[in-house]
C-alpha cells in the first residue's frame, strides 16, 4: 500500500526522490577543494566543537527558505510533461501576479532555482513567516500535488507556492497574515482572487491542513540531506561556554523529567528474551 509522503511519516518525500534522478556530475580536484572553500566547512576536534543553529524545533530561516526553494526546483524540473493536469486557479496568464506582460512560451521556460528562491524570501520577510511555516509550506504543497494529482509547473508555481504560504501561515503562526496584507506586498493582485485561491487550495486538500509531529520532522530531515548533497551548508558557530551551559542546563532538565519513567522501567520485570540494558552516559562539556 502506497502512503501520501505529506501525511504518512515512514512514505519518502516526493522532491527527495525527485532531486535523486539527477545525475551529478563528477567534478574535478580544483572544484571540490573551490566548493570546500566556499561552504567553509568546519570539523569538531576534542577540544573544539562546532554547532549550526538550525534544529527541528527551531530552524534556521535563511537556510530552510533555501531548502525549499531547491526542493520545489526539482519539483518543477522533474515534473511529469505528459498527462499532467493543470488547473485554471494556479495559471499565472489567467490569473497574474503583476500587471506585466506574461510571455506566450511562459510554462516552457524552466524555472531557475534563484527565482524561486527570491519569490519565497520576499513574502516570508514582508509577512514575517517563521523557519516552520516554510517546512508547512512544502508539505502543503506535496500534499496539494498528491491529492489534486497536478504537477508544478513554469506556468503555475508561483500561485501554488503562494496558495501554500497563505494557507501555512494561517494554521501555524499565532498572528496569522490577512489576505489583505499579502494584497500589500503583492500590489497587483486583487483580495477576491486570494480569497478564490486560498478556497480552491482547501478545497483541493479536501480541507486536511493537520500536520502530524512525525511528518514535520521527516520533511525537514529530508531538506537537510537535501542540502549536504546539493553544497548548501548551514553555518557553523564555535561552542562557547555560555553555550554549553544552557546544553547542560537543558539536558539535566530533560533527565530529572524522565527520572521517574526511568525508575519505573527498572522495576519492572522482563524475560531474558525481551532484556535490553540502557546505559546513561553523562555528556561532560568544557
Amino acid at each position: 500500500m502506497d502512503y501520501n509522503p505529506a501525511d504518512h511519516p515512514r512514505a519518502s518525500t516526493i522532491f527527495l526522490s525527485k532531486s535523486q534522478n539527477d545525475e551529478v556530475p563528477c567534478r574535478n580536484v580544483q572544484d571540490k577543494r573551490k566548493s570546500l572553500f566556499i561552504n567553509n566547512r568546519k570539523y569538531s576536534s576534542c577540544s573544539t566543537i562546532f554547532l549550526d543553529d538550525n534544529t527541528v524545533s527551531q530552524p534556521n530561516l535563511k537556510y530552510t527558505i533555501k531548502c525549499v526553494a531547491v526542493a520545489i526546483y526539482y519539483h518543477i524540473k522533474n515534473r511529469d510533461t505528459e498527462g499532467a493536469m493543470l488547473l485554471d486557479i494556479f495559471d499565472e496568464k489567467l490569473h497574474p501576479l503583476s500587471k506585466t506582460e506574461v510571455p506566450p512560451d511562459y510554462d516552457q521556460i524552466d524555472t531557475e532555482q534563484k527565482q524561486i528562491y527570491r519569490f519565497v524570501r520576499t513574502l516570508f520577510s514582508a509577512a514575517q513567516l517563521t523557519a516552520e511555516c516554510a517546512i508547512v509550506t512544502l508539505i502543503y504543497l506535496e500534499r496539494l500535488l498528491t491529492y489534486a494529482e497536478i504537477d508544478i509547473t513554469p506556468g503555475n508555481w508561483k500561485r501554488i507556492i503562494l496558495g501554500a504560504i497563505l494557507l501555512a501561515s494561517k494554521v501555524w503562526d499565532d498572528q496569522a497574515v490577512w489576505n489583505v496584507d499579502y494584497c500589500q506586498i503583492l500590489k497587483d493582485i486583487t483580495v477576491e482572487d486570494m480569497n478564490e485561491l486560498e478556497r480552491h487550495f482547501l478545497e483541493l486538500l479536501q480541507f486536511n491542513i493537520n500536520v502530524p509531529s512525525s511528518v514535520y520532522a521527516k520533511y525537514y530531515f529530508d531538506l537537510r540531506s537535501l542540502s549536504e548533497t546539493n553544497n548548501l551548508s548551514f553555518p557553523l558557530e564555535l561552542l562557547s561556554r555560555d553555550k554549553a551551559l544552557k546544553l547542560e542546563a537543558i539536558s539535566r532538565l530533560c533527565d530529572d523529567r524522565y527520572k521517574d519513567v526511568r525508575k519505573a522501567a527498572k522495576k519492572r520485570s522482563s524475560s531474558t528474551d525481551n532484556l535490553c540494558g540502557i546505559k546513561w552516559v553523562p555528556a561532560i562539556l568544557s
